[in-house]
């Protein structure tokens, strides 16, 4: 079982992304909500994996979290609710947001994700209510927005070193070579960023 790959974003798809990890490319399908999360090429990725065998299927799935990983071998436990139909669910809804609209009996929303129609929202409902609690459900979304606002952040500081190095006259694959070897922590300004992306160029 592989519990997570941690490599180079080498390539995406419209549901997967492709993960160098000491020279072997593992592909590995993801919600949408981890497309949109990414960074780029050339940027170090970490997702938390679960890999499915059927008689006729070997494939790895990938999330940014724990929680969505966990939510998302509870909904494979749903009668009528795949993979596919999983990650279309966890594409919507994070895993904290999915939680609220499980208590809150929320079946016209669920039914929103593609693949899934009104009477597998409801069957998920029934299946999954006790095995979520509020608790955990308003705890997850504030670690979710939280995590949100890091990434804007880091979002913000990457693009704005890229920009500072193109306009000091590098090319634009030079900066973002440069800066995607910078190690961007929290506390990382746009100015340390760059500062760093510097060094790296000599």
């Amino acid at each position: 079982m592989i519990a997570y790959l941690k490599g180079t974003l080498a390539e995406t798809g419209e549901d997967c992304l492709i993960i160098e990890v000491n020279g072997i490319g593992y592909q590995v399908k993801v919600p949408g909500r981890v497309l949109e999360a990414v960074h780029g090429m050339g940027s170090t990725v970490k997702l938390h994996t679960y890999t499915y065998v059927r008689e006729d299927t070997l494939a790895l799935y990938g999330f940014l979290s724990r929680d969505d990983l966990s939510m998302f071998q509870l909904l494979l436990g749903v009668s009528g609710v795949g993979p596919k139909g999983a990650l279309g669910i966890l594409s919507l809804f994070s895993a904290g947001e999915l939680r609220v609209a499980i208590l809150s009996q929320d079946a016209k929303a669920i039914a929103k994700a593609p693949g899934i129609g009104a009477k597998t929202a409801q069957r998920m409902l029934i299946d999954l209510k006790g095995k979520v609690s509020l608790e955990d459900a308003f705890g997850i979304v504030q670690e979710e927005v939280a995590s949100a606002k890091a990434r804007d952040s880091y979002s913000q500081a990457r693009n704005d070193a890229i920009e500072a190095l193109t306009a000091l006259g590098y090319s634009s694959s030079e900066s973002l070579k440069a800066v995607s070897a910078v190690t961007i922590t929290e506390d990382m300004d746009s100015e340390v960023v760059l500062k760093e992306a510097l060094k790296k160029m000599f």
